[in-house]
């Protein structure tokens, strides 16, 4: 549920200490209201209800995709988003900025670069920070995005499911449902390797992920 002040602009100074060098947020903004002019037409939002590339429901209140697009905004209305993780380095397109401004939506954006194998660098401690975002009921629904839904996003649900105690080859059938022919098996080595004991001592009440299973 979004916190009843919207004009609380986030900031970096808010973010975890290592958070600084590695985390963007923009502002919260105050979703528009009695906005019954179509900035996105609702008349026929059945019809137009299309999600984004691999999208999927990762737990109560985490989701999980590709790059969205305007053709995907009344979909994404409709999951009532309190924010959105963005994965890559690229700024954030004008379109999608203004949809988040629009719904009260804040961005979390964690620039990490796509490589392909032998050079994949995944950041560990990007992850890291990235992962207590997601476990965090304030920040809840929030959508997880990358560009195509694949790498980036699955390694940041890999390594949930492993704070799940889902076993391995559980968590790579996952991954490489949504990466296809494209599964490197770099990405499987580091949610093999990824160590998840630092973050099974979240305060209480910010991580129901984790009270569901414990």
């Amino acid at each position: 549920m979004k916190e009843d002040s919207y004009n609380t602009k986030l900031s970096l100074n808010q973010q975890p200490a290592r958070s600084h060098q590695m985390c963007r947020t923009i502002e919260e903004y105050a979703p528009a209201v009695d906005h019954h002019v179509d900035m996105l037409s609702s008349t026929s939002d059945d019809l137009n209800l299309i999600p984004p590339l691999n999208f999927a429901m990762v737990d109560n209140g985490i989701f999980r995709s590709g790059f969205p697009d305007s053709a995907n905004f009344s979909f994404l209305q409709t999951l009532k988003l309190t924010s959105i993780i963005y994965l890559c380095p690229e700024p954030y397109p004008e379109a999608n900025t203004e949809f988040l401004k629009f719904n009260g939506i804040k961005l979390f954006q964690f620039g990490i670069e796509s490589y392909k194998e032998p050079f994949v660098n995944i950041p560990e401690d990007t992850i890291r920070e990235a992962l207590k975002l997601v476990l965090d009921v304030r920040n809840h629904p929030v959508l997880i995005h990358c560009n195509r839904g694949k790498h980036r996003t699955g390694c940041l649900v890999g390594c949930l499911r492993k704070l799940q105690r889902w076993c391995l080859s559980s968590v790579f059938d996952e991954y490489q449902r949504f990466a296809a022919a494209k599964a490197r098996v770099s990405d499987q080595r580091f949610m093999e390797l990824f160590d998840v004991s630092s973050l099974k001592h979240l305060p209480i009440g910010e991580c129901s992920v984790l009270h569901r299973i414990n």
